[in-house]
Parts: C-alpha cells; sequence; structure tokens
C-alpha cells in the first residue's frame, strides 16, 4: 500500500516539468516577435522611444499586478511574507540586474554599427556558455557531461544557422567584441535573477527591473528623440504589445522558471528564439528560409533534449 501511495510522486514531477517547459517554449515565442514589433514601432518612433515606451509600460503592468496581490492578501487576512523584505545586499542585486541587462543591450545594438548582423548573432549565441561557467563558479552549479553535449550541439546549430554570412575581418574586430561583451552581461543578468529568485517573486523582481530601466534610459530618450510616445492608435498597439508579450509575459515566464531550472539550461532553452524569429519572418516578411537552416534548426532542437535530460538542467532541492 505505501509503494501504491508514492508511486503517482515521480510521475507529478515528469507533469510539472512538462508544463513549466511548454510554458517556457511560450515565453520565447513572446520574446521571438520582440524583433517584429519593434520594426513595426520604430514606424512611428525612434528605436530609444520604443524601449523607454516597452520598459515603463511594463512597470505600470508589473505595479498593477503587485498592488492586487497585496490588496487579495491584506482582504484574506495573510500577513505579507516575512522573506519579501529588502536588504541591502538585496536593492545591490536589483540594480546591478537592471545595470547588465542595459549594458547588454547597449553593447548589443552597438555591435550591429561595428560588425556584420551574422558576427554579432553568432558571438551572441555564446551566452549559454558564460552562464553555465558563471552558475558553476557563483552559484554551485554541477553540469554533467550529458549537458555540456547538448548545449555544444544546441549552441553549434544556432551558429550553423549565421555561418553562411559569417565575415572575418580585422576592421570589425571592436564590433565582434562588443557582441561578445553584450553575451558576458546577457549571462549575468540571467545568474543574478536566478539568485534573487531564491528569495523574491518574478514579479517583483521584474517591477523593480524594469522601473530601474526605465529610469536609466528616460535620459537618453530626451537627448535623442524628438517624438518620445506615439501619436496614434496605430504607433501604440506595436508598443502595448512589445510591453505586454515580450516584456511582461516572456520575461516573467523566464523569471519564473529560473526557480526550478538552471540559468545555463534557461540561456540554452533561449537559443530557440532565433529559430521562430527566422520561421515567423519566412511567414510574416516572405524571408528566405533554406533547406539548411533547417537542418540546423534540428540540431538546436536536439541539443536542448540532450541537455534537458541531463542532470544540469533542473536545480537541486
Amino acid at each position: 500500500m505505501t509503494n501504491i501511495l508514492k508511486s503517482p510522486q515521480p510521475q507529478t514531477n515528469s507533469l510539472s516539468n512538462l508544463i513549466l517547459l511548454c510554458l517556457l517554449l511560450l515565453g520565447v515565442f513572446t520574446l521571438s516577435l520582440a524583433a517584429i514589433l519593434i520594426r513595426f514601432s520604430e514606424q512611428y518612433i525612434g528605436p530609444n522611444a520604443t524601449v523607454f515606451n516597452r520598459f515603463w509600460i511594463a512597470t505600470a503592468i508589473f505595479g498593477v499586478w503587485r498592488g492586487s496581490q497585496t490588496i487579495t492578501a491584506r482582504l484574506s487576512g495573510d500577513s505579507p511574507a516575512p522573506n519579501q523584505t529588502y536588504a541591502l545586499s538585496d536593492i545591490l542585486l536589483l540594480i546591478l540586474s537592471a545595470t547588465v541587462t542595459s549594458i547588454s543591450h547597449l553593447s548589443w545594438v552597438w555591435s550591429l554599427t561595428q560588425t556584420s548582423v551574422a558576427n554579432a548573432n553568432l558571438l551572441h549565441n555564446l551566452t549559454p556558455i558564460f552562464a553555465t561557467i558563471g552558475g558553476w563558479l557563483l552559484l554551485g552549479h554541477n553540469f554533467d557531461r550529458r549537458f555540456l553535449i547538448g548545449m555544444f550541439l544546441t549552441i553549434g546549430g544556432a551558429i550553423t544557422i549565421g555561418i553562411q554570412d559569417l565575415q572575418i575581418d580585422t576592421e570589425q574586430l571592436f564590433g565582434d567584441a562588443l557582441a561578445l561583451f553584450s553575451a558576458v552581461f546577457y549571462a549575468a543578468n540571467f545568474i543574478v535573477v536566478e539568485k534573487l529568485r531564491d528569495k523574491f517573486s518574478s514579479a517583483n523582481i521584474l517591477f523593480w527591473s524594469c522601473f530601474i530601466r526605465t529610469m536609466l534610459i528616460f535620459p537618453v530618450v530626451l537627448f535623442t528623440e524628438e517624438q518620445i510616445f506615439p501619436s496614434s492608435l496605430e504607433g501604440w498597439i506595436p508598443v502595448f504589445c512589445l510591453a505586454l508579450l515580450c516584456q511582461v509575459i516572456g520575461s516573467a515566464i523566464l523569471t519564473y522558471s529560473l526557480k526550478q531550472f538552471s540559468s545555463g539550461f534557461i540561456s540554452l532553452f533561449l537559443l530557440l528564439e532565433p529559430i521562430i524569429t527566422t520561421t515567423l519572418a519566412w511567414v510574416i516578411f516572405s524571408e528566405y528560409l533554406s533547406l539548411f537552416n533547417i537542418l540546423a534548426f534540428v540540431v538546436v532542437l536536439l541539443g536542448i533534449y540532450i541537455a534537458k535530460s541531463s542532470q544540469g538542467a533542473e536545480k537541486e532541492t
């Protein structure tokens, strides 16, 4: 009888992992819409204004979310969780998360002006390597051989997608270094957020992250953009969808998943994003999709599957 009662536990864990993976796929899908939504938004306002509106709208949504949680807790008579108080170290981590993400974004955008898109994509796709090393050094993660094989397969497939357009030019070394720089800081954000997830909810982390990033980019917008806000409904729609789908839903799912999965695996799973973006561009903008790209997509999926089946994907509880 004892064995019968205990047997559903592995099945329950497997089901919860499957649900979380489906949510993670949804999160990556929503994030993959960013490039398309930004393209539509920049028909009405500039790139910096697009980023600014993305973050302040997301801040407002997360603020309403947190406020509703507080009101619900008070009406039900529940006391606030004791681990939601902010120590100085927590505040510094929140500021660090917003800062490294901003540096990563600026490095990425700047690299696109100094090197080819193929080179920038290739080097930025090395993020999982830095996230894995950082998780091992700073968070005590252990990654077995199976995870490492899956990681290098996935990265190899992602690199192969743009390898045909790769350019080797000494004049582009500065841009290549910036793209690599963006990968390092993007990985750093995953590690910081994973650390914060040990104590705080996804809503709290993302609210403060979006708020700080809004404050950081506001002076830039004032000096670089003539028009800060869209002037028509058609201009507001892509900006609002960018904030809701990519920054709120997509980022919230990724942050929530860091409670269960390691930052190395999450950054690896994100390599599905260029695949989804390329497929959407093929469907919406009729951009070319070759058989070579399709084979690379298969390699990426195989690598993620191998990494997921390893011991390094899930965090030890």
